[in-house]
């Protein structure tokens, strides 16, 4: 099976939501559009951000549709297939795979927890089976799934048990790890990063792709970022780190998922709120955010982006 490089940003993308709390399919192909406008070199659907734990599996399955149709094959389309249930999760898979997905991505069941990378191999090889042809990106996000087993050991068995690995979405502030699974890895598997704003200390062990929520509404500052690490200019590429660090704080402080929806809206797409257990921004705090991303310069790179 030829496994395709990722290169470069990937958007982790949003799932655009109704008043009601129901998924909004036909905001998908406006959200699609303006990401490959702002030149993303993929989107990944259906995960954290695109709150895929909280969906049901219809609902993912529309979801993950409709960016694949909107998609036209213009960017890959990469799908989170994770669940609680390993039977769940092989039927996302099966779907991927029949809607014309790109290639297919899991966290590992988290609920009863895995505790070794032979537990961990063994649910992810009977995930990816179910869609052998599509391309396979563990998604490693221990902050989440309170799982952190040893990644390079992982790269080593998983290779031996799922023809179809391509990698990890390597979503942990380790940047010694990130660069032991790198070196593990060597040409033969993707090690994308996934922490926004370790970005340019990623860069600097050797990263080639990257998947991140705030890559959404802020992809002009992440380009310049590599276009200035590639050029040598170090000191503008920590500045431009230094902003996403600013920005990333705001989002901590204004509640994390919520706060980035309402970002995704001020930069002009517009996905609705946070769907149940989170919790949207009441009016207070979003004008309280608004005066803080204006200090930030939020708002400079937004009419940047809006001015190419």
């Amino acid at each position: 099976m030829k496994k395709n490089k990722i290169e470069g940003m990937v958007a982790a993308a949003f799932t655009p939501m109704k008043r009601s709390g129901d998924i909004d399919l036909e905001r998908i192909p406006a959200l699609t559009d303006y990401l490959i406008r702002q030149h993303v070199q993929g989107i990944y659907v259906c995960g954290s951000t695109g709150e895929g734990p909280s969906l049901t599996g219809a609902e993912r399955k529309a979801a993950a549709e409709a960016f694949v149709k909107a998609s036209q094959k213009r960017v890959p389309v990469l799908v989170h297939v994770g669940h609680n249930s390993v039977k769940e999760a092989r039927e996302l898979s099966a779907h991927a795979r029949e809607i014309g997905a790109d290639y297919i991505s899991s966290v590992a069941p988290s609920y009863f927890k895995i505790t070794t990378v032979e537990g961990l191999v063994h649910s992810l090889a009977e995930i990816a089976a179910s869609a052998p042809e599509l391309p396979f990106y563990y998604y490693h996000i221990p902050r989440l799934t309170g799982m952190a087993v040893n990644m390079p050991a992982f790269l080593e068995e998983a290779g031996r048990s799922i023809p179809s690995l391509a990698g990890i979405k390597f979503t942990s502030p380790e940047l010694h790890e990130y660069q032991a699974c790198l070196n593990a890895a060597g040409e033969k598997y993707d090690i994308l990063y996934g922490v926004d704003e370790m970005l340019l200390g990623a860069l600097s062990v050797g990263a080639k792709g990257y998947i991140g929520s705030t890559y959404g509404f802020l992809p002009l500052l992440y380009r310049q970022l590599r276009e200035s690490f590639d050029s040598g200019n170090l000191q503008k590429a920590r500045a431009l780190q230094f902003q996403s660090v600013e920005v990333v704080r705001i989002i901590v402080k204004y509640g994390g998922l919520a706060a980035q929806k309402v970002m995704m809206k001020l930069s002009g797409v517009d996905c609705g709120n946070v769907r149940s257990p989170l919790q949207g921004l009441s009016a207070e705090e979003e004008k309280a955010m608004e005066k803080d991303l204006h200090e930030a310069g939020f708002f400079d790179i937004v009419s940047q982006m809006n001015n190419q």
